[in-house]
């Protein structure tokens, strides 16, 4: 039975973060404050901390990353009605865990990337009660991604790095989708198999168990709503008998549906209740999203468009902290990839936060969700915890709207014909759908997809005459390897005057502006290269963000912004490529730009790049038009959507340059770039990306402090030591402290709890002006 109603609903703002459910029948309570911890089970007095936590605050460049024992514990009331369930629910602790309750062992886990909950009904009382959580980070080749840390190409930092979550819910319950472990199962699943602009339909499946001593006759109610509107229905009852669960499935169709997509990411929030007796006894809210997402002969389709995606990588690290993300930090760097012109995430190499996905799903990311593992396959244990990790998160993630691949393949790795048989089936058990892709870094029939590295073909055509029939390829990894270790660009005449470390995409921001340009012209190239393959439906760059490696002794720098998401040239390449006619939510960045990669200093080029989407651009030098011309198309920018624009200078002189962008003879973007006088000041920010830094709980932002002149330009070339000091309750700055700036800019982090009062930071160096931010 279904039933449409029209009613007003307050839009709900893009980027929420839910952190807590309380109603009459369920209650989800975030745990994580309150804990104590120790590397010490002996020691008398635990160090006082709060969850997401990292087990070790490391360097900046991490080559000696803790690993071992460390231990949690937390002391806790909690109200427990009869016959009430009380679960934890761990989000994700880095890479093997043991549960006490109240002295007695409750539960084992292993895998650091995926959640686990603890059915502790019978183990907790209503006062003083102790869990305890033993965690351990060392090398474990049965655990993926298995590989040493010494030898591997990212960490695994140690701890309880995610969220942790108190649930009560009464006797008869809607199910958890990875504990229930039940393929194709468990908890909620949607799935729209026929949708078109005038109705999706298709069905929602709801596992309810009845822990109970007698039978219970339950029915559901469903609810999906979305701009303004509601669509009801009603499951027929069933008989759940004692001590058993049942899988409600409901026909659905949605009328005119409200699509998602990469520029209008409608979501629905879909309210399913557990009805006994005409008593509603659970109640559970999710955000899924209804799309069309094809892989047809001639390339992928979304909504019935062609679309060439274009992406990126993300490692999902922060400096100091590793892994230990406030909800919102992982939802600003969403923000930040979907700024740079993005549309598309590949979670290299590992599954990551709900959060994150979360983040997608509301600013219209498309995801390629992976399993753990680089180049490593362990033995029988190895593969079936690798198979496990297959299922738990199919069964988490399924309901996103972004996820349009799935990524059962151990990346790098000699992974044999069984495995991958075995792995596709595992995945298409669980999600037994049309468009359930698989994709693997083999070209192997028995995934959907082929995902090879630009690096793993031969210079210099590389994919781009693939040939399978109609079979599709993504380039799941470019830009990087091919010219750190081969330096195989096409334009050697201009690389033979570069030295190596200058021709690699590995190019820090201290590194200046040469080598920051030449960052940004690999990426062209490569991105010029691969849209010329026939069957070649995408790409996604190395990388987003900087990062740090476990066999490595510097940062991996080939990320279009650094480690502290500061912006480099490339990222603004990759931010013109993005059509101007595109419109997105307005706390995104869309529509025409204009940036000029260029510091105007003594030692700055003097071909002048301008990176734009615009289709005409003028050039100014001290208002002195230089010339207004279309865009430098070569061969390494021919294919692009919007090839560079580049200016030759007659000569270097302090002063401005300020580039003008047309759209059909009207100027509709600028950006001016100001030769830097003698540094004299520091000016303050710090980083939220649109997102609030939380009130009730943890987080953390990036502080920064730019040295600049008397007329406020950065000097790109400081290199001044600043101290950064605080005031105010319930915050600590994390890092090296002084730090020396790079490229003009000094980074710390800093970590808030309960942010409901003021908080102060200065900064100061010698012979500079200090500066105060106050965050309210």
């Amino acid at each position: 039975m279904k039933k449409y109603l029209i009613l007003f609903i307050t839009p709900f703002f893009l980027f929420s973060c839910g952190k807590e459910v309380i109603n009459a029948n369920r209650t989800k309570t975030n745990f994580g404050s309150d804990w104590t911890f120790t590397k010490d089970s002996t020691a008398v007095n635990w160090e006082k901390i709060t969850i997401p936590h990292t087990a070790q605050i490391e360097p900046l460049v991490v080559n000696n990353q803790w690993q071992g024992n460390c231990w949690y514990q937390k002391k806790f009331d909690v109200e427990k009605a009869d016959n009430e369930k009380v679960f934890f629910y761990f989000e994700g602790v880095m890479h093997e865990a043991w549960v006490w309750i109240n002295g007695k062992f409750v539960t084992h886990h292993q895998g650091g990337y995926l959640p686990f909950t603890v059915d502790a009904t019978d183990f907790v009382q209503e006062k003083n009660n102790t869990i305890i959580v033993k965690v351990n980070n060392e090398d474990n080749p049965q655990i993926p991604p298995g590989k040493t840390l010494k030898t591997l190409d990212f960490n695994y930092y140690g701890g309880i790095y995610r969220n942790v979550y108190l649930i009560k819910t009464n006797p008869v319950y809607i199910t958890d989708a990875v504990h229930a472990n039940q393929t194709n199962g468990g908890g909620i699943l949607v799935h729209f198999d026929k949708i078109s602009n005038e109705k999706a339909s298709g069905i929602i499946k709801v596992n309810v168990k009845n822990e109970t001593d007698e039978p219970r006759k339950i029915k559901v109610g469903i609810t999906f709503s979305a701009n303004n509107k509601k669509t009801e229905f009603t499951s027929k009852e069933v008989m759940i008998a004692a001590k058993t669960n049942e899988s409600i499935i409901q026909n659905i169709e949605i009328p005119n549906p409200s699509l998602w997509g990469i520029e209008e990411p409608n979501l629905y929030e879909v309210v399913v209740n557990v009805i006994s007796e005409n008593k509603t006894v659970d109640s559970q809210t999710i955000k899924t999203g209804i799309r069309k997402a094809e892989l047809k002969a001639d390339g992928f389709y979304l909504n019935n468009k062609k679309l060439f995606i274009n992406g990126t990588n993300r490692h999902q690290e922060y400096p100091y902290i590793g892994y230990a993300l406030s909800d919102e930090a992982n939802y600003r760097d969403a923000v930040k990839i979907k700024n740079a012109g993005f549309d598309f995430v590949r979670l290299s190499h590992y599954p990551q936060t709900e959060a994150f996905l979360n983040a997608c799903d509301e600013v219209g990311l498309l995801v390629m969700n992976c399993i753990s593992g680089w180049q490593f396959v362990g033995d029988e244990k190895f593969i079936e915890n690798s198979y496990q990790e297959i299922r738990d998160f199919s069964r988490r993630d399924r309901n996103h709207p972004s996820i349009i691949f799935w990524e059962v393949s151990l990346n790098e790795s000699d992974i044999k014909e069984a495995y991958m048989q075995k792995a596709n089936e595992i995945l298409k058990a669980e999600l037994p759908y049309a468009n359930s892709y698989t994709a693997g870094w083999i070209d192997n029939p028995n995934y959907d997809l082929y995902i090879p590295a630009r690096q793993h073909g031969k210079a210099p055509d590389y994919w781009n005459n693939y040939e399978k029939g109609n079979r599709k390829i993504f380039i799941a990894e470019y830009g990087d390897w091919e010219y750190y270790a081969q330096n195989a660009g096409f334009n050697q005449t201009a690389y033979a005057n570069l030295k190596e470390d200058e021709r690699t995409s590995r190019q820090l921001r201290g590194f200046g502006e040469k080598r920051l340009l030449q960052q940004a012209f690999n990426y062209q190239e490569a991105f010029n290269s691969n849209v010329k393959g026939k069957h070649t439906i995408g790409q996604a760059n190395w990388l987003m963000f900087d990062y740090n490696r476990g066999y490595a002794d510097d940062i991996e720098s080939s990320g279009i912004s650094d480690i502290f998401r500061i912006p480099k040239f490339a990222h603004y390449f990759y931010q013109s490529q993005r059509s101007p006619t595109v419109k997105l939510h307005d706390q995104l960045v869309s529509g025409p730009m204009v940036y000029i990669a260029n510091y105007w200093n003594e030692k700055s080029s003097l071909d002048v790049t301008v990176f734009s989407n615009c289709d005409e651009i003028a050039l100014y030098w001290n208002e002195e038009l230089i010339g207004k011309q279309k865009p430098t198309s070569t061969a390494f920018s021919e294919e692009l959507p919007h090839p560079p624009f580049v200016f030759k200078m007659p000569s270097f002189q302090k002063g401005t340059l300020r580039a003008e962008g047309f759209l059909k003879g009207k100027k509709v973007a600028e950006h001016v770039v100001k030769s830097a006088e003698k540094a004299s000041a520091i000016q303050l920010t710090f980083d939220e990306s649109t997102i609030k830094i939380s009130r009730e709980y943890p987080d953390v932002v990036f502080v920064y402090a730019t040295i600049v002149d008397a007329n406020g330009t950065m000097v790109s070339e400081a290199t001044n030591s600043v101290e950064f000091l605080l005031e105010g309750e319930n915050a600590t700055l994390i890092g090296q402290n002084p730090v020396t700036a790079e490229a003009g800019i000094a980074t710390i982090v800093l970590r808030t709890k309960n942010f409901k009062k003021p908080i102060k930071i200065k900064a100061k160096s010698a012979n500079l002006k200090e500066a105060t931010l106050e965050l309210k």
